[in-house]
């Protein structure tokens, strides 16, 4: 797995919208955050298009991401934000301008899509906030700092307090393994796909909004029938958010979740500080990790 260089003064950027539509200032605010750090920014031709849902037609969108994979002095991809969208391009996308020269893409939610292609190329990519993020939290947010630092080529070291409610459900234990996976209905909508790369021993982590927990159940169990649980050394739970518990299912969401797997003796941890959530700490997708949960503390390393 090749990671990306790490970013230096006066390296180019690209903002791009791949999925969905986004309002300019939004943007402009997030190239003001990549200008702080000494980066310059440019914001891509179709970035700010309109098409009903989409930032854009498919050819104004794939036209956008290819120009910024291809362009050997573009350093970052910044995906401005997911919604739906990424599905139409990569059949259509040419990966060998990334490949000869490999580059940060930095997105999570619909981005899981690119992540998982990149990770079957072999160039591992940053899971982390996007524009509404930096427009919102500012410069000094501290999942912005973690992204600043990782991309300058800080490595990720994460320490975390278990909660009581996390501490009930996590299953301690160690793991290491390359991690994969992302948004929860994103990344089963890829399985089964050329662009589902499942690593031997890997470190799985899901996170979703707006998915009612039956749905959720569904894809946990797809995920099970497909035999991913069988071939990963660790599970990462991330944030699930804007949904309502269903009192007519067996259990709640989480522990839904925890009864899925409660055959398998891989560590387990949930509530993980990553997701549509203000502390959305940025991960690197394709890179080992080293996972150890314990009874009062969760240390993630890559």
């Amino acid at each position: 797995m090749k990671r990306p260089p790490s970013l230096q003064f006066n390296d180019r950027a690209v903002i791009l919208s791949p999925a969905g539509k986004i309002d300019g200032y939004v943007v402009q605010d997030a190239a003001a955050v990549l200008d702080s750090w000494g980066l310059r920014p440019k914001i891509s031709e179709n970035a700010l298009c309109d098409a009903g849902r989409f930032s854009g037609s498919v050819a104004q969108r794939l036209s956008d991401l290819q120009k910024a994979f291809d362009d050997p002095d573009v350093k970052l991809i910044f995906c401005s934000r997911g919604g739906y969208g990424t599905a139409h391009l990569l059949g259509k996308l040419n990966f060998s301008g990334i490949r000869r020269n490999p580059k940060w893409v930095v997105g999570y939610s619909d981005i899981t899509l690119l992540h998982a292609a990149l990770q079957t190329y072999g160039i591992a990519s940053l899971h982390g906030p996007m524009a509404q993020h930096f427009s919102d939290e500012g410069a000094e947010d501290i999942a912005v700092r973690y992204t600043k630092s990782i991309l300058a080529g800080q490595p990720v070291k994460y320490g975390i307090p278990v909660g009581e409610k996390s501490s009930l459900l996590n299953r301690e234990g160690e793991a290491t393994g390359r991690l994969f996976g992302g948004n929860l209905s994103v990344f089963c909508g890829v399985l089964g796909s050329k662009y589902a790369r499942i690593p031997n021993g890997g470190i799985l982590f899901i996170e979703d909004i707006g998915e009612v927990p039956y749905r959720v159940d569904r894809m946990i169990h797809q995920l099970k029938l497909a035999g991913i649980f069988k071939r990963i050394s660790g599970l990462i739970v991330g944030q699930f958010t804007g949904y309502e518990e269903d009192n007519q299912m067996y259990s709640p969401l989480l522990e839904s979740i925890r009864e899925a797997v409660s055959e398998y003796d891989f560590p387990l941890c949930f509530n993980f500080p990553v997701g549509h959530v203000k502390l959305n700490f940025p991960l690197i997708m394709g890179e080992i990790a080293a996972l150890r949960i314990e009874e009062e503390f969760i240390s993630f390393i890559q």
